[in-house]
């Protein structure tokens, strides 16, 4: 108890300390400019220390918001895609927060399997010339965890410096969670043993995901680098051979472009209708390099008009020869073996490289006199993302999980409204997925991962048949007593062998919604099912997906109500980031700046080979010639929302970012301005009575009504318009500098208007900087702690837990019948009212205080114009000027118009383009229409 009093007493006086301090920090003046560096500095630590990022439990009557995070990789670094990910969502809490809701934000990371292994292989390599196998799987186990903690939290320090709570949600941390979902799917029948084709990796001796297959592209011949071998390998051929009809001088022609694979071959397949092998129904072909006959078979797969008709089959080696040979009963011959040497091959070819092999057979068809041609073919080459090793499909036995049932379950959710996926445009891909969803392979053969907890048993009989001798337990007691009941012997009859592989990375992230809350053991029921998952479209199935399958089939609810996917980052030239073309971006070099030589270092530091490094160096001279400016964490994280268009790839400039620099540094002086204005002894009314700034009230009402509307359907472009144009165009450049001649007024009557503009000021700035708040929580959190208080009892300690500004609070309209308004970024402002139908003249003058200067026209309603000096501006000029920018503007939607009036503008034009191009016209048109003028004739 004694102890307990001291705790809370200390905690009393920490937080007494850290008020004293930010009371102290109030007390020195705004620096002259806006500095990141300076602002950033001290606000996250006083966040955490305050606890503003615990969730606040017990029952609330504005709900509950809880999303977690895509656990992104272990391997090092974030990326600006990851950048893009954590500030939506980390904008997204900070808004649900601020509307008074329960809201927990759950990072995490990802033990990443392959990639890990990989970086930690690698480096050995480089700087113990050792192998994992020289070290022992125990060993080698431990040098990865050295790495992890040495290298891997600098993920975490990344997210801390783009404003997000961290927790240590690491995806190696929850082991017997992982291993009960296995164990109870397994029990269930949904996890299961079966010997199919996979994708092979033989450079990292592993199965790997089709997320982890790059699928490139040839149009035609092309020498491509393999891992393993000195000279480059030719794809992008079809090279078409012979086999002899048996007990005829017949022939069968076929084509392969992986000619080595013809020493697997079963059979020949032909169409049923095709009239050139009816009289071959039933005949066998002979081998050229072994005694083997093979059957030719009718099969429907097969092309008749493409290239000869007929096809080789090699069911233990390609996908489709596969599910021929399932249904023609054909042998099973594997070639390949673990590290892509042939086996169960006759002399020469045993013992080969594959590559080697695919010169040889060619040389030997072409010594038999069947070699017939070798052409140029179109074709994509499945590539390792990891190793760069061209992929084989190989036969080996693995773990699946069945996901028929789970897939159905999964497209009916979304069918019947249960899930919805934003945009809506993504559901197509959902259900293709989902209807025609084939069994997962969750097994990987590698060291660093979750060890599957199932045991081969021996009793008698050693063989692997169908799963029948595999049990699976939550511990090897568990195992042998499940194996001795199945067999009815005793324990002591039983021998066990844990299996080597560990599950697919992708297995845990499936059961991460609610692993992090303790399942099975822990009550879920405060924040699981979840409200929104946010990530990028690229891992809808590979994740997505799988959570969804997962958390029905293992807790019965959907693990979120919404998905919204946002688009994939690419660099300002529209190419996807790649560290090999140096436009890989980290996070931390946008926001604190880094030379060129800085960015080359990097490279030096990478796993890339020398060539990749050079080729990456002449990227980075190229975008960044003179490094990447300091631009902040508030200005990336404001750019980032601002570019997320929903459903198009974001073409990410960092000279954008710097522009919201500069945004910021508009905010500083714009609140400098206003602490000056307002004056030491200011103090806010409990409510503005303004008649006389009711426009630009009426504007900040407007933008709060986006904003809120914009957060609601996550259209953040629509948020960051509404906040910097009320920010920029109207509250710095029109209204700021139309009230200063009414300030410096010092009549009785002009003090009266000059304390309605303060009033006015004041709301416009604490409710703007609640406003960005989610979006630049910190230059918001330090203005607004600049700011005296509205109302006395309000202690609200930080702006990240006042209440968002909401539609009911500011309702504000100046409106006649329309209303536009622009301004010249003068000293002293000029301001066009255009009114399209006729209104009293009073009306207008009561209700624009500030005017010095009201004219008439003879051609219109009523037109006026006003400054605050006599001949300080040139009206004509200012005219012309935005004249000359409406013919602009004017020129560029022709153009646009011309582009789209095309008769094949709508064949030719992909969809995603032609989106982009209606909207810049209604953009255009928007800008043209700003620019209504109306001459001062008469007055």
């Amino acid at each position: 108890a004694q102890l307990k009093k001291e705790a809370k007493k200390r905690e009393k006086m920490e937080k007494f300390q850290q008020k004293k301090e930010m009371e102290e920090k109030k007390k020195i003046p705004l620096p002259d400019s806006y500095s990141p560096q300076y602002v950033e500095a001290a606000w996250y630590s006083w966040w955490e220390k305050q606890g503003f990022f615990k969730p606040e439990y017990g029952p609330n009557p504005r709900g509950v918001f809880m999303m977690c995070i895509p656990p992104p990789n272990v391997t090092g670094s974030l990326h600006l895609g990851h950048a893009l990910t954590n500030a939506i969502q980390d904008c997204l809490t900070r808004w649900h927060r601020m509307r008074g809701e329960t809201t927990l934000w759950n990072p995490g990371c990802d033990h990443a399997g392959i990639a890990t292994q990989v970086v930690v292989e690698k480096k050995l390599m480089r700087e113990r010339k050792m192998t994992r196998h020289d070290l022992g799987r125990g060993n080698f186990i431990q040098e990865v965890w050295k790495w992890k903690n040495e290298k891997g939290d600098r993920i975490y320090h990344q997210l801390k410096k783009l404003v997000l709570k961290t927790q240590t949600c690491f995806g190696m941390h929850f082991n017997e969670t992982i291993q009960e979902a296995f164990i109870r799917m397994h029990e269930e029948g949904v996890i299961y043993r079966s010997k199919r084709l996979v994708n092979w990796s033989c450079t990292l001796n592993s199965a790997i995901s089709d997320i982890e297959v790059d699928k490139k592209e040839l149009a035609g011949r092309t020498l491509l680098p393999v891992p393993g071998y000195k000279e480059k390998v030719e794809f992008g051929v079809l090279v078409s051979f012979s086999y002899k009809v048996e007990g005829s001088d017949e022939e069968v022609v076929v084509a392969t472009t992986r000619i080595e694979t013809m020493l697997g071959d079963t059979a020949v397949a032909v169409h049923p209708n095709d009239s050139r092998y009816q009289h071959l129904k039933g005949k066998m072909v002979v081998h050229p390099f072994c005694d083997r006959k093979m059957p030719i078979v009718l099969d429907d797969f097969v092309d008749m008009n493409f290239g000869t008709g007929a096809v080789k089959i090699t069911p233990a080696h390609d996908h489709n020869d596969y599910e021929v040979g399932e249904r023609h009963k054909l042998p099973f011959i594997n070639i390949l073996d673990e590290n892509g040497l042939l086996i169960n091959v006759p002399p020469p070819f045993l013992g080969m490289k594959r590559f080697e092999a695919r010169k040889a057979v060619l040389q030997a068809l072409t010594d038999l006199g069947q070699f017939k041609e070798v052409k140029d073919n179109t074709m994509v080459v499945p590539v390792c993302s990891r190793s760069k090793d061209i992929v084989e499909p190989l036969l080996k036995p693995q773990w699946y999980v069945d996901c028929r049932e789970m897939g159905k379950q999964a497209a009916d959710v979304v069918r019947n409204g249960e899930l919805k996926i934003i945009p809506d445009h993504h559901l197509k891909t959902w259900f293709n997925w989902m209807d025609n969803i084939r069994d997962w392979c969750i097994s990987r053969q590698l060291w660093w991962g979750h060890r599957i907890p199932a045991y081969f048993v021996t009793v008698n009989d050693p063989s692997d048949v169908d799963g029948h001798y595999w049990v699976s337990g939550r511990s090897e007691e568990e195992a042998r007593e499940k194996a001795a009941k199945r067999f009815n012997v005793t324990a002591d009859k039983i021998s066990l062998r844990q299996d080597e592989d560990v599950l697919d990375t992708w297995f845990s992230s499936g059961i991460f919604p609610f692993s992090i809350f303790g399942w099975p053991t822990e009550d879920l029921r405060v924040f699981y099912p979840g409200t929104l998952l946010e990530t990028g479209h690229d891992i809808l199935f590979f994740w997505v997906a799988r959570m969804v399958m997962m958390g029905l089939k293992l807790t019965g609810k959907l693990p979120f109500k919404e998905v919204y996917l946002h688009a994939v980052v690419r660099d300002a030239h529209g190419r996807k980031m790649s560290k090999s073309l140096g436009n890989v971006i980290d996070p931390l070099d946008v926001i604190t700046g880094i030379s060129l030589e800085g960015l080359h270092a990097q490279l030096t530091d990478s796993n890339l080979d020398p060539p990749e490094i050079e080729k990456a160096r002449q990227g980075q001279k190229s975008d960044y010639p003179s490094g990447i400016p300091e631009c902040g964490t508030d200005a990336l994280r404001f750019a980032l929302c601002a570019y997320t268009s929903q459903g198009r790839d974001i073409n990410l400039d960092v000279n954008r970012i710097l522009g919201y620099r500069h945004f910021c540094n508009k905010l500083w002086n714009a609140v400098k301005f206003a602490m000056r204005t307002l004056g030491e002894g200011f103090v806010p009314w409990e409510k503005a009575q303004s008649v006389s700034d009711r426009w630009i009230l009426s504007r900040l009402s407007a933008a709060v009504a986006l904003c809120d509307s914009g957060f609601q359907a996550y259209d953040f472009p629509a948020i960051t318009t509404a906040i910097y144009n009320f920010w920029l165009y109207e509250l710095c450049d029109v209204y700021l500098e139309s009230v200063k001649p009414v300030l410096s007024r010092t009549d009785s009557e002009g003090q009266k208007q000059a304390d309605i503009c303060r009033q006015t000021l004041y709301t416009c700035l604490e409710v703007g900087l609640r406003l960005l708040s989610p979006l630049m929580p910190f230059v918001t959190e330090e203005l607004f702690q600049r700011l005296p208080r509205r109302l006395a009892q309000d202690s609200t300690s930080s702006i990240c837990v006042t209440l968002y500004p909401e539609t009911s609070e500011i309702k504000y309209l100046f409106k006649f019948d329309s209303l536009k308004i622009t301004s010249t970024h003068s000293q002293h402002p000029i301001i066009w009212f255009g009114i399209v139908s006729r209104i009293n003249f009073p009306l207008l003058q009561r209700h624009i205080l500030m005017c010095n200067e009201l004219s008439v026209s003879v051609n219109m309603p009523v037109s006026k114009s006003f400054s605050a000096n006599q001949g300080l501006i040139d009206l004509e000029k200012e005219v012309t000027k935005l004249t000359a920018k409406k013919g602009e503007l004017e020129k560029q939607m022709e153009k646009m118009k011309e582009k789209m009036a095309k008769n094949d503008y709508k064949e030719k034009v992909p969809v995603k383009v032609q989106e982009g191009d209606f909207s810049a016209v209604a953009c255009l048109e928007e800008k043209c229409n700003i620019f209504i003028f109306f001459p001062a004739e008469a007055e």
